[in-house]
């Protein structure tokens, strides 16, 4: 247990907020009311690796905002061979964004370990995903009363892993990277991303991939007790 820790950083999607089945929702929804013939499950298998592949790109600046929000799309239809119009992948796009924060599945665990932390330090989000979407995430999934300061990627103006974003959260929220720590899903956006800038890092192995040894992790929300 680290005792010098005053301030915790979250990742939201995939660490707080259950992307992938809130996802599989909103999919599930413009699926059944515009093209019954894809089976959502064909679908996800699909998307899945492909949409966290463009995220990857994107948070490298190999990809802009427009082209994640196509490739993810047009190459999971792809791979279906599932011919669609760049019309209806526009529309799809649009509709995914709209229905997506619908649904506001939480992480298991989620609600319990943030009101364990409250009470103890003061804890923040830093987000590569769009400003105006992650705030209806977290204020229809009611996480905004435990956070006291949200940094998105369109605020800091880079992306995790820069460690400029990093270096702005810290900023705003008035701590100091020696007693700070990250917590999220991914190793090279949030754990490395964080360790490069000078906080501490959990990465949350919810995927139960191959890590390194020497770093710390948890596969569940609980297990944050280990260490906070």
């Amino acid at each position: 247990m680290n005792t010098n820790i005053t301030d915790i950083f979250f990742d939201l999607d995939h660490t707080l907020w259950d992307f992938d089945k809130n996802s599989q929702m909103a999919f599930d929804r413009i699926f059944k009311n515009n093209f019954g013939t894809i089976k959502i499950e064909d679908f996800i298998a699909k998307y899945i690796p492909i949409n966290h592949e463009c995220w990857r790109l994107y948070q490298n600046d190999q990809i802009t905002h427009q082209e994640l929000r196509y490739n993810r799309l047009k190459l999971s239809f792809d791979a279906l061979n599932y011919s669609m119009s760049d019309e209806n992948i526009d529309q799809i796009a649009n509709d995914y964004i709209e229905f997506l924060t619908d649904n506001n599945y939480l992480f298991d665990g989620a609600i319990e370990v943030l009101e364990y932390l409250k009470p103890k330090y003061k804890l923040h989000i830093i987000t590569n995903g769009f400003a105006a979407v992650q705030e209806k995430k977290i204020n229809n999934a009611l996480l905004s009363g435990y956070f006291s300061t949200v940094t998105n990627s369109e605020l800091a103006g880079v992306k995790k892993p820069n460690s400029i974003i990093f270096d702005y959260a810290v900023n705003i929220a008035q701590a100091s990277k020696q007693n700070s720590i990250m917590i999220g899903d991914d190793l090279e956006a949030d754990v490395d991303g964080a360790l490069n800038a000078g906080l501490d890092a959990i990465f949350f192995n919810v995927r139960n991939i191959e890590a390194p040894k020497n770093y710390k992790q948890i596969n569940h929300l609980s297990e944050l007790k280990k260490y906070l």
